[in-house]
C-alpha cells in the first residue's frame, strides 16, 4: 500500500463496454481511486450509490471518480445499467493493479479467512500525487468524507 506524498502508480484497465483507461490520462484532476470487492453486493451497492448520488457535486468540483474490482466487464455493465452509476468502473481479473495498490489480502467473513479485494481508496491530486489513503472505509459515509477531505486539502 502507498502513503500519501507518493506518485500514483500509472496503470491501464478496461471499463465495461472493452475500452481501456489510463490513470496518466487523468492528469489535470483530483481522481478518487477506490476497490471494492463485487459488483452488485450490498456494502459496494452502497457505496457505489452513494458515489452516483453525489457525482454532481465531484463533477463541479473538477473529481474523477474510477472503481477496481476484480469482476469482469459484463458484471460491471450489469451494475452500472441496474444502478445508473455514471463513473468508470474498470475490470482487474489478473488482480494485477489491485495487488499493486494494496488492495488484496486477508479478510474474515462468517468465521471465514479468505483473500480477496479490500476496500480501499485513494485521493490523488491533479499531478498524480497521492494525498490521502483510506483503509478503513464506510460504504456510505465515504463519499461526503472524500469531498470534506479534498475541501482541506485545497485550502
Amino acid at each position: 500500500m502507498f502513503t500519501t506524498s507518493t506518485q500514483a502508480p500509472d496503470f491501464t484497465l478496461p471499463d465495461h463496454t472493452g475500452k481501456t483507461h489510463s490513470l496518466h490520462d487523468l492528469q489535470g484532476y483530483w481522481v478518487v481511486l477506490y476497490f471494492y470487492p463485487k459488483d452488485d453486493t450490498p456494502g459496494c451497492t452502497k457505496e457505489a450509490c452513494a458515489f452516483r448520488d453525489a457525482y454532481n457535486v465531484f463533477e463541479k468540483e473538477h473529481i474523477k471518480i474510477i472503481g477496481i474490482s476484480k469482476d469482469s466487464p459484463r458484471s460491471h455493465s450489469l451494475f452500472i445499467e441496474k444502478y445508473d452509476l455514471p463513473f468508470l468502473l474498470l475490470s482487474d481479473e489478473s488482480k494485477e493493479v489491485i495487488k499493486s495498490y494494496g488492495a488484496w489480502g486477508t479478510k474474515k467473513f462468517m468465521g471465514k479467512t479468505y483473500d480477496g479485494v479490500l476496500r480501499i481508496s485513494y485521493l490523488i491530486d491533479p499531478e498524480g500525487v497521492i494525498r490521502k489513503v483510506y483503509e478503513k472505509v464506510k460504504p456510505q459515509e465515504h463519499a461526503r468524507e472524500i469531498l470534506e477531505d479534498i475541501s482541506e486539502l485545497r485550502t
